[in-house]
């Protein structure tokens, strides 16, 4: 109960008793019995939602929509985290050839397969429940297209490289949706694609310290996850909607990403009917300038203008793209 109370006497610095000049603790209780048999393994600082942005729909790629919200104008960046996209595509639409330099692209396949190719020779396809986390570093050129008829969905997310680690070769960490650790307890299901949750750690290389957890919570429960205190983090809700932060807090539904702030983990409640899909995301800032330009981002303009005149005369890591093309 401590824990609900200096959260409380956060929200309201100014009431003091005039005597003893000490905080007058309100007890949560009081403003919400019936939740009362949840607060059993609370934090005593939970990540409350300081901002949320609904992903509207924007053209990208060729003939491609994606609900972005990381990116943004209302959401430039959370560092260092670049971009979040929902894309859910048809073909012939999708993303022919285009370069990256300078951070990681995870992608995530929720439902359907994409196929992917790049100037190096690696290719392959990302089907239902797997994941790519491609570390472009210094130069990829690739495509990614999708691999079959219908809609083809899923997350993509970038994230940032520190300075050191911007120009390193090129990599990829790929996983088979059996191959992704999960854990599951009390109606709460986890996808541990990066970090750890329940116990159970995944085994992928987050080069910028990151955790990526896909929770599925069925309806009438809850659950408490812990996030280390220095990193920022947010949600986004795939599927449903729920209840963050704190149990009296509003109702969010699909398509919202919602920006958590400082504490010691995140609360969450399904008070739905239907399933709640979301996934949780996490990492360390690099607390480094950012100087993006499209899929360019290095940490000055002088870095930038060199990244243009390396993949316009094909060097420093592009070298294979002067003769190479997709399929697509």
């Amino acid at each position: 109960m401590r824990a609900i109370s200096n959260q409380l006497v956060n929200f309201f610095p100014f009431i003091r008793n005039k005597i003893s000049r000490k905080p007058i603790y309100l007890s949560i209780r009081n403003i919400i019995m019936s939740e009362s048999n949840q607060y059993d393994s609370c934090f005593d600082r939970p990540r409350l939602v300081i901002k949320k942005v609904l992903a509207k729909p924007q053209s990208e790629g060729n003939g491609a929509v994606v609900r972005r919200s990381i990116g943004r104008h209302e959401l430039r960046n959370l560092d260092p985290f670049l971009m979040l996209d929902e894309f859910s595509v048809s073909a012939p639409a999708g993303f022919p050839d285009h370069p990256h330099r300078g951070f990681e692209t995870v992608t995530y396949m929720v439902e359907g397969a994409f196929t992917h190719q790049d100037f190096a020779g690696h290719k392959g396809t990302i089907n239902t429940g797997d994941v790519q986390w491609m570390t472009a570093g210094r130069g990829i050129i690739h495509s990614e297209m999708p691999a079959g008829e219908g809609s083809q969905k899923g997350l993509q997310l970038w994230i940032n490289l520190s300075s050191k680690d911007k120009m390193i070769e090129p990599r990829y960490q790929e996983l088979l949706d059996e191959d992704i650790p999960r854990a599951e307890n009390n109606g709460v299901q986890v996808k541990i694609i990066a970090g750890e949750a329940m116990g159970v750690q995944s085994p992928v290389y987050t080069r910028t310290p990151t955790m990526y957890l896909d929770f599925t919570l069925q309806p009438t429960t809850y659950y408490h996850q812990a996030i280390p205190e220095s990193w920022n983090s947010f949600v986004y809700i795939v599927e449903g909607e729920g209840v963050f932060g704190i149990p009296n807090s509003g109702t969010v539904s699909a398509h919202h990403c919602l920006v958590l702030g400082p504490g010691e983990g995140l609360s969450v409640w399904n008070k739905s009917s239907k399933p709640l899909r979301f996934v949780l995301l996490g990492g360390q800032p690099l607390n480094e300038p950012v100087v993006q330009h499209g899929p360019f981002v290095m940490n000055s303009q002088d870095e930038i203008d060199q990244t243009f005149e390396d993949y316009q005369y094909c060097k420093n890591g592009f070298e294979n793209a002067r003769y190479w093309r997709s399929g697509h």
